[in-house]
Formats: structure tokens, C-alpha cells, sequence
């Protein structure tokens, strides 16, 4: 049997180009927001980060708005290896890496400069080193940000205006605690079904930092938002070990600082939204409360402070307060 040049040629072709395309790994990553949201400007750029890193061997396939599931599904995914990435907000992760929930304390950060150090620093970088233990690989900490409660009833200035209230809270037990001592009635619910609840009035109100309660149009089921900046909320990237021991050690530095930039770009988008957002809730219809007694509600959470420092140690608590 003989070829012509010209057809073996295209074989050649067709073999060196399958080869390539086999070569090309697709990475499924999942987030709770739209792909316009603070989740999808971070996701985007560790995905672009990757893909140039790795010469094209690897790429992502963007799963927005809670495609694959809730938070807490798409952790269990990545964890299982069903799922190859996921960027997440810290309220479900307690659930898989206990020693996470210390950061999930109300009240716990000042600020975002505040915030941003401790998870930057000696502190932060350690409980990523907790994750592999649990089947789970922290790449880098993103950003959900500071969170804000709205609602249909009232404003809120003061824990007593909260009080009554059924609140959705995410499936956190050190966010429950805390709001309790509010006189909230935490309702524990997954971020795919919140929209419709409010919608339903299943739930009074919910607490999400700007950038979320803008990406999820809050503004058309909610009137009434008080910047109440009562928990912080990290983020994290995460990827499935299946995926991560595959890697050798030069792609392995290549996706380490594509979630540094991916993590970078997720807080200018927070920012960006906390700077703007407010007035666009406004503008849609929000009656937004500034002015909110935050002193009150540092000290009707005294009683959770208790169960926080039997929990994670005082000393452990203070060494977070402390950072400057």
C-alpha cells in the first residue's frame, strides 16, 4: 500500500494535531455569582493565567451562577474529584476544614486593609495548609467581602431592629451564633434557592457582601439595606487533588500564582463595587441605612464571644485583632 506525499502529509497533520488537542486538559471551575460578578473577574483571570502559563495544556470551563450546585455541593465535588475547581466563600468550607471557621467570626476584622493582611499573612497562609488533610487543595484566598444585611420590614440601625427577623444565613453554625444574639432567626438555606425565597417572602432578608447583592439583582426582592459590615468573608480557591498531584512542580507554580493574580483581581472588583454599588442599589430602588450603631452589636454579641474563645482559643481570636 503507498501514499502519496501530499496524503501523508495530511496524516501527519491529522496525527500531530491530534496529538496536540489530546494534550489540552479542560478544568471544570464552579461559583456561586454570574460570570460579571467579583467571583467571575477572579475565576477569569486565574483561567487566563493558567492557560498562558501552561502554553494551552490547560484551560478552564466557566460554571456561574451555582451551575454545578450550591457551595457546599461543589466543595463536596472537588473534594470527591467530580469537580476540578471551585471558588468559594469561606461559610461552607468550616463544614470540611474546621479550623477555618475562625475567620467567620462577626466582627472579628476592621476593615478590608485589616482583613486582607491577616489572610495574607502568617496566619492566612497556615489554614491553607490545613486543607490537604481533607482531601482539598487551597490555592490562594479570594474575596467575598464585607457583609450586609437587607430585608423587606425595616432598617436596621441597632440589633433590636434586626430582632424577629428570618434571616437566610449560609450553613454556618459560627454566623448562626453570632446573629442569634442579634434576635435573628438564622435561616440556613443554599445561595441557588435565596432569590425565590425572598422572592415567596419565605425569608424576611438575607446578609451578602455589595458585590453579591448586586450581581443577584437583590434590589428587585429586597428594600431596605444597612451596611452593617458584620462579617468579613474570605474566599478561597480550591482545587481537587485528583487534578493537583497530576501536576509537575513547574505547572504547580504556574497555578499558585495564577490564583495570586485571579485573587488580586477578585479584591479590585470588590472594591470597585463597594465604591459604586451602593449608589446603583439606590438607584434601583434600595433604602439604603449608613449610620448603623455598631457598637450595639458588638456588645449584644459578647455572649457568642464566649463560645468563640472556648471554641478557637482567646488568645487565637486576639492574635487576629491584633494584626496592623
Amino acid at each position: 500500500m503507498t501514499f502519496s506525499r501530499t496524503a501523508l502529509s495530511v496524516l501527519l497533520a491529522a496525527g500531530l494535531s491530534g496529538a496536540a488537542f489530546a494534550q489540552t486538559t479542560t478544568l471544570k471551575i464552579g461559583y456561586a455569582t454570574t460570570k460579571e460578578s467579583h467571583y467571575g473577574v477572579g475565576s477569569t483571570a486565574f483561567c487566563d493565567e493558567v492557560e498562558k502559563g501552561t502554553q494551552g495544556r490547560y484551560k478552564c470551563q466557566q460554571f456561574p451562577s451555582s451551575a454545578l450546585g450550591g457551595e457546599r455541593e461543589m466543595i463536596e465535588a472537588v473534594q470527591l474529584g467530580t469537580q476540578d475547581l471551585v471558588n468559594t466563600s469561606t461559610g461552607p468550607v468550616g463544614n470540611f476544614v474546621p479550623e477555618v471557621k475562625i475567620v467567620d467570626i462577626p466582627f472579628l476584622f476592621r476593615d478590608y486593609d485589616h482583613a486582607r493582611k491577616v489572610m495574607d499573612g502568617p496566619i492566612g497562609q497556615d489554614l491553607l495548609t490545613k486543607f490537604p488533610a481533607k482531601g482539598l487543595v487551597a490555592l490562594a484566598w479570594t474575596e467575598n467581602g464585607f457583609r450586609h444585611m437587607t430585608n423587606n420590614k425595616r432598617d436596621i440601625v441597632k440589633p433590636a431592629d434586626a430582632a424577629g427577623l428570618k434571616m437566610r444565613t449560609m450553613e454556618n453554625k459560627v454566623h448562626m451564633d453570632g446573629y442569634k444574639t442579634f434576635g435573628i432567626l438564622p435561616t440556613p438555606m443554599a445561595f441557588p434557592e435565596l432569590f425565590g425565597a425572598l422572592q415567596q417572602g419565605t425569608v424576611d432578608g438575607q446578609e451578602n457582601p455589595i458585590p453579591v447583592i448586586l450581581s443577584s439583582k437583590f434590589s428587585q426582592v429586597q428594600k431596605h439595606l444597612s451596611l452593617t459590615g458584620h462579617v468579613y468573608s474570605p474566599a478561597l480557591l480550591i482545587i481537587s487533588p485528583r487534578i493537583w498531584n497530576k501536576l509537575n512542580d513547574a505547572d504547580k507554580k504556574v497555578f499558585l500564582e495564577a490564583a495570586k493574580k485571579g485573587s488580586a483581581a477578585q479584591r479590585k472588583k470588590v472594591n470597585e463595587d463597594e465604591n459604586n454599588g451602593i449608589a446603583q442599589l439606590e438607584k434601583d430602588g434600595m433604602t439604603v441605612t449608613r449610620k448603623v450603631d455598631s457598637n450595639a452589636f458588638r456588645e449584644a454579641l459578647k455572649p457568642a464571644y464566649v463560645g468563640y474563645a472556648k471554641e478557637f482559643g482567646a488568645d487565637n481570636i486576639k492574635k487576629i485583632q491584633d494584626i496592623r
